[in-house]
């Protein structure tokens, strides 16, 4: 299991891509928001993940 400066910032990461992407998908309906905010989920943990990975090496 990562230490908890791996899994803080994904868990952020994560929480705002998912709401950019909801916020930006809107114009497209509750369909678009539902895609667009799994991306920006995923989008969320791959930078929380590399922000954590910074972090560690500090």
């Amino acid at each position: 299991m990562p230490p908890i400066m791996h899994r803080l910032p994904i868990l952020i990461g994560m929480f705002l891509g998912s709401y950019l992407g909801w916020f930006l998908g809107g114009a497209w309906g509750w369909w678009g928001s539902f895609i667009l905010s799994g991306i920006g989920s995923i989008g969320g943990v791959f930078a929380g993940w590399k922000l954590g990975q910074r972090i560690d090496r500090r």
